[in-house]
């Protein structure tokens, strides 16, 4: 059985980012989540449902949407040397890194 190219990112707000799977494969946590030899219904559907996060941040849908942007920022600028930082607001920075925890990134 073949991976879907696109994965469903789902925040526990319903919010929901497709984005490719190699770039939500940068998490460690959604990697093993759609781990083709894991028993996770994720890896048959290629939609994570990432409602344990709403015990670590409040406002998720706003924060899954930036941990998406960082997924894209970061498959787009690998390979590259002296990426400029990406524009975060103060008020995200706890959530993000808790959000980043979350989702071992």
């Amino acid at each position: 059985m073949s991976s879907p190219e696109y994965v469903t990112l789902v925040s526990g707000d319903g919010f929901e980012f497709i984005i490719p799977r190699s770039t939500a494969c940068v998490s460690g946590t959604i990697r093993r989540m759609l781990d083709q030899s894991s028993n996770f219904s994720e890896a048959i559907t290629g939609r994570c449902v990432l409602e344990n996060i709403r015990q670590v941040i409040k406002t998720i849908g706003v924060v899954l949407e930036k941990v998406c942007e960082y997924f894209c920022y970061n498959e787009k600028n690998k390979e590259q040397a002296n990426v400029p930082d990406m524009d975060i607001s103060p008020e995200l920075c706890l959530e993000l890194l808790m959000a980043a925890d979350y989702l071992d990134t």
